[in-house]
């Protein structure tokens, strides 16, 4: 049980936020400073190669508060790299993770913090509704479904507002993956979770980074990375297939002996060639991608390249 008494590490992904970080970094002081005095804090914002002014912010709130530290990227490598940037980097008793863009409230904060206070090692905010356009609301449904039938305890809506103990930060930075999935690996962990839901708030400041592309690759490196069901459906597939093919040779036989109706031509073999095919090149892809992380694993690269730090002596 946590103690009333340590720090608390904000970990923010920043990436062509120049416009919210400021009004971010001044609700969570409000927050702090009504609610949790006893704690001491850190803000650590991972710049994820921003093209606009985010770094230039971020460095003014800095000269204003020591306790603004930065993580400057190269170039821009993704949310999940950001995030795993800013969990290395946190020195806290307890670390938040929370976006900049002020569509998660922070006025769940204290709440969260109590939680763990009173036992909880990883608390979650997950979003119980969401004011998103409903394109991002269908897709969001759609995908945490499939990845529910790997980890059934996933908020329906998923979350990536999170409050983790040291333990947990400790132990999910000891994971050596390239390919991480965020949510999977703080729920396999299997830590004492506590779950808070909320109204998700309508972006207000800014444009959404969150492109289609990102989101895809997002949803595939998840459900390849936490799930078997992708190799399962390459056996299930291949068995409806294989019955198909022969449901119809048995049509075929039944017709040709019985009724003496002659072999209708070239179409079906066409048709069944075709859709054989497609179900093969459809398995040859998934196993790629398989094969795909395997090598990336092997190759060992790095999750991100920092091009500088401010207020921290070493970053891994």
């Amino acid at each position: 049980m946590l103690t009333a008494a340590g720090t608390i590490s904000f970990v923010i992904p920043v990436y062509r936020n120049e416009r919210a970080v400021t009004l971010t970094y001044q609700k969570i002081r409000g927050a702090l400073a009504s609610d949790l005095s006893a704690y001491d804090y850190e803000f650590l914002f991972v710049d994820d190669g921003s093209d606009d002014g985010s770094l230039d912010e971020l460095l003014r709130l800095r000269e204003s508060d020591a306790k603004v530290r930065i993580i400057s990227f190269t170039r821009n490598f993704g949310q999940m790299a950001a995030i795993l940037a800013g969990l290395k980097g946190a020195t806290g008793d307890l670390v938040l993770q929370l976006s900049a863009d002020l569509q998660d409230p922070v006025e769940l904060i204290p709440r969260m913090v109590r939680d763990c206070e009173a036992g909880s090692e990883l608390v979650i905010g997950h979003r119980a509704e969401r004011a998103d356009r409903w394109t991002s609301r269908v897709t969001s449904w759609l995908f945490y479904r499939i990845i529910r039938m790997s980890f059934p305890q996933m908020p329906a809506g998923g979350f990536d507002y999170v409050l983790m103990g040291r333990r947990v930060v400790d132990s999910f930075n000891s994971i050596e993956v390239r390919n991480r999935f965020f949510q999977g690996d703080l729920l396999w962990m299997g830590y004492k979770t506590t779950f808070i839901p909320y109204t998700r708030a309508r972006r207000t400041i800014g444009r959404s980074q969150y492109t289609f592309a990102k989101r895809l690759k997002n949803s595939l490196d998840a459900i390849l990375d936490s799930s078997y069901l992708p190799i399962r459906f390459i056996s299930l597939a291949g068995a409806v297939v294989a019955l198909i093919g022969f449901v119809y040779a048995l049509d075929i036989a039944y017709w040709r002996f019985t009724h003496d109706v002659p072999f209708p031509g070239q179409a079906p073999i066409m048709i069944l060639i075709l859709f054989i095919g497609g179900v093969l090149m459809l398995m040859l892809g998934i196993i790629g991608e398989y094969v795909w992380r395997i090598y990336d694993e092997v190759k060992r690269k790095p999750n991100y390249v920092v091009r500088e730090v401010f207020g921290l002596d070493t970053h891994a």
